[in-house]
């Protein structure tokens, strides 16, 4: 299994302001400290740069990110997210283009998508993107 981690989840894990007890921080912390398989692609890191300010934030962004391998989105990615954002718009979903093109990227490379993000929950309602579940 390997993990595509959202921006939600990397955020609420360098956020110094808030607990990281979150069952989705937990499992990134899990995946990282049993050597899963972890993916991200190059709009998460820039997200992360640009919500987080300072040299000290982005120097620990870029160390903390770095370990990790970067999935190229493609021009087949590009053009298979805009008909996932289309068909989500038309079963009434409104997703922005980012969220299509990182869902797209999961289901192109079956990818278990890690979020706290809910707009990918409707997403996954009308698309074979495949969820991290918390274990009950």
């Amino acid at each position: 299994m390997t993990l595509f981690v959202d921006t939600s989840v990397w955020s609420l894990t360098l956020r110094r302001d808030v607990p990281k007890d979150s069952p989705e921080v937990r499992a990134f912390t899990r995946a990282i400290e049993q050597q899963e398989a972890v993916v991200a692609t190059g709009l998460i890191l820039q997200e992360l740069l640009q919500g987080f300010a300072g040299p000290k934030a982005r120097d620990l962004i870029l160390d903390r990110f770095s370990p990790f391998p970067l999935i190229v989105p493609t021009r087949d990615d590009h053009i298979r997210a805009a008909e996932l954002r289309n068909m989500c718009r038309r079963k009434g979903v409104q997703t922005s283009t980012v969220d299509a093109l990182l869902a797209q990227l999961c289901i192109s490379h079956e990818l278990i998508m890690l979020t706290a993000d809910q707009d990918f929950r409707h997403i996954a309602r009308h698309a074979p993107l495949r969820l991290w579940n918390q274990p009950q």
